[in-house]
Parts: C-alpha cells; sequence; structure tokens
C-alpha cells in the first residue's frame, strides 16, 4: 500500500473558483486543510518537500 502524500489531499482553487465559493463552504476547506495538516504531521510526515509558507500566504490571499 503506499502512502499518503499532501498533493494526495491538497485541493488549490484557483480566485475565480474560491470566490464562487460561499462562507461555509471557505470556511469547511480551511477546517479540513488545518485536520489534514495535523493529521499529517501527527504520522510524521516530512514537510521539506513542500512550501507550507507560502501555501498558508496563498490560502490568506483568498480571504478577500
Amino acid at each position: 500500500m503506499n502512502a499518503v502524500t499532501y498533493d494526495d489531499v491538497h485541493v488549490d482553487f484557483t480566485w475565480e473558483e474560491w470566490t464562487l465559493l460561499n462562507p461555509s463552504q471557505k470556511s469547511l476547506y480551511k477546517d479540513v486543510m488545518v485536520e489534514t495538516y495535523r493529521n499529517l504531521t501527527t504520522i510524521g510526515y516530512n514537510w521539506e518537500d513542500h512550501n507550507i509558507e507560502e501555501h498558508c500566504q496563498n490560502s490568506r490571499r483568498h480571504e478577500r
């Protein structure tokens, strides 16, 4: 069985897609991604392969 990676569970919306989501959908997305981050961290996922800071900045840009 192959291990699950961050790329397997990450969803990256374009700005256009993000603007089509209602506030509850945006909140759900953020909650699920935080939980996923925590779960992967708990099982020892190596975050060196991903620029988490850049991802977080992109997510904050979508909050507008």
